[in-house]
């Protein structure tokens, strides 16, 4: 256990946590007032449409961008800036194109791990290459893969760095509906496999319920904040076909729907 932890501290947790962007004469203040907490091992989904700042808020999770107030804390300690604790998965994937699907992975494992040796660096960053089904890949680079491999690559890239946490900034978005539903059951054999402390951001209620331990709906800017959290119970492994024939999947997809459209309306009539 990390020192100074306890069972009860969060793994990751937001307090007070406000951002925004422009000028003091033209300030649009994107979120305020956030409040998040992450347990270990849990899976929470952050839904909201798009625009309403789910990317800023996982950047802020990440370190990547700070807070204007409030902190961000990792195992109840301050956090300023990234650490290899955190792993981030993006949308636009990010990769390298003049490396192979397994030369990007290894350079992530080079900078988290450099002190292990070359050897054992090299099986690591071959584990989580074969761990999102892209053994026959390895040797191709970026342009030689469908969109789908190379978000498997983007995410044995975060994996392969051991991160405690991992943040997901809607990295099925731009993958067409089949491939998106075959790297959604990637990411839960994973969840289920390493049992990381997982955030995804996503505009797909169904996704969330189909992914997450809780689901937790973000209101609409400026000043967005999080809402009230979901629950999801239901078992595990879940099948989206089964799913959509299961009656507390369906109350619970029209209870956040129902949230996430009453936001919405609400925001419509203060802007009449």
């Amino acid at each position: 256990m990390t020192p100074g932890r306890t069972d009860s501290t969060p793994v990751l947790a937001l307090r007070g946590v406000a951002k925004g962007y422009g000028s003091s004469a033209h300030r649009h203040e994107v979120l305020a007032d956030v409040e998040f907490a992450l347990a270990e091992g849990e899976f929470v989904a952050i839904v909201g449409f798009s625009g309403s700042g789910k990317t800023t808020l996982l950047s802020l999770m990440a370190g990547l961008l700070a807070p204007d107030r409030g902190v961000v804390e990792v195992d109840g300690a301050l956090a300023n800036g990234p650490g290899l604790e955190r792993g981030v998965v993006f949308q636009s994937y990010a990769l390298l194109p003049w490396l192979t699907a397994l030369a990007n992975v290894q350079l992530a494992v080079d900078a988290a791990h450099g002190d292990w040796p070359r050897a054992e660096r090299r099986a690591h960053a071959e584990r989580f290459v074969r761990l999102v089904g892209l053994e026959g890949a390895r040797g191709k680079r970026p342009r030689e893969l469908s969109g789908g491999m190379r978000q498997r690559v983007a995410v044995a890239r975060a994996l392969a760095m051991d991160p405690r946490i991992l943040l997901l900034d809607e990295p099925l978005g731009a993958l067409d509906a089949l491939t998106r539903a075959t790297l959604q059951g990637e990411i839960a054999r994973i969840f289920q496999a390493d049992k990381k402390s997982v955030v995804l951001v996503t505009n797909d209620v169904d996704e969330a319920l189909l992914l997450a331990d809780r689901v937790v709906p973000l209101g609409l800017g400026p000043g967005a904040r999080l809402g009230p959290s979901f629950d999801v119970s239901l078992s595990r492994p879940r099948k989206r076909a089964a799913l959509n024939r299961d009656p507390a999947f369906v109350k619970l997809r029209n209870e956040v729907t129902a949230h996430l459209l009453a936001l919405r309306d609400a925001r419509r009539r203060d802007r009449q």
